[in-house]
């Protein structure tokens, strides 16, 4: 490594730049990944600039004062193995000071995160949904826009499923353009919810939270109805739902890959069992 090497944090035109490289490294992103992930904390983006050329990336998302999410850890290939990386990974961590962190790591890499202090929680595993129902039941009832229920009521769903309060990553996740989001509503309650987005390939659904499998069910197949037959659906699993893992090998989902989802402090206190599909691998 060299002194021209630099880490500082991106602005907003560069974060172009990561979305690339993780498109490159076949995460498929969002198509509008980028507002809403900047919007969320703006100054959790960090670049690492070789001669003032941009290399590396990592992002450290700050939720609240007790929770972040690390991702987007990338260096471009051709400058891998010469050290660039780990002045991204410290300068990552220290904007995070005492708080936990998660993170979505490939597998190999468990053993590198377990040196910096992460604990494997669970596994994810990305399904591909490629051949889907050639007749569709029709849309349950309690099926309606996010625009029909409260914002308060989704923003309190969220909650018992992630591990800190997101209410800006929420507005803007929940009205990016080329989605569609739809709440389970039931005597006056909501008992799920689920987005689906465009992507570089195809369409992602995510988050997916809901009280059971059946509610997962019918919102996946709800959110799904909204795109063409042809175009493929990815739905991010916990490996730790086993009723998730059921519905999409039920559904005749293939597996595509898988990460291991790990805390540095502590397992947070949220409801595995309703998570039916990861919101994003980038921002947790």
């Amino acid at each position: 490594m060299t002194a021209a090497y630099q880490v500082r944090a991106m602005r907003r035109d560069e974060l172009s730049f990561a979305i690339e490289l993780a498109a490159n490294e076949g995460w498929n992103p969002g198509v509008h990944d980028a507002e809403v992930f900047f919007a969320t904390d703006p100054g959790g983006f960090l670049v690492g600039l070789l001669d003032d050329v941009p290399i590396g990336c990592i992002s450290a998302v700050r939720y609240d004062q007790s929770f972040g999410f690390l991702g987007f850890y990338i260096v471009a290939p051709e400058h891998r193995g010469c050290g660039y990386g780990l002045p991204l990974w410290n300068s990552a961590l220290e904007q995070f000071g005492a708080r936990n962190i998660g993170l979505d790591g490939v597998k190999e890499q468990q053993a590198n995160y377990r040196k910096s202090g992460f604990s494997l929680a669970y596994s994810n595993i990305r399904y591909a949904w490629h051949k889907r129902l050639q007749s569709w039941p029709a849309t349950a009832p309690n099926v309606v826009s996010v625009r029909q229920v409260d914002a308060a009521g989704i923003a309190r769903y969220d909650r018992l499923c992630f591990p800190a309060s997101r209410p800006t990553f929420l507005d803007g996740w929940l009205n990016q353009p080329g989605s569609v989001a739809r709440a389970w509503w039931e005597n006056n309650t909501i008992r799920g919810y689920g987005v689906i987005r465009r992507c570089r390939d195809g369409w992602k659904v995510g988050p997916l939270f809901a009280d059971n499998r059946g509610i997962a069910e019918l919102l996946l197949l709800a959110l799904s109805r909204e795109i063409a037959n042809e175009e493929p659906v990815y739905l991010d699993v916990p490996e730790a739902n086993i009723e998730a893992i059921r519905l999409a090998a039920d559904l005749g989902m293939c597996e595509v890959f898988s990460t291991a989802r790990m805390y540095n402090r502590y397992f947070p206190d949220i409801l595995t069992e309703r998570i039916f599909g990861v919101t994003t691998f980038e921002l947790g």
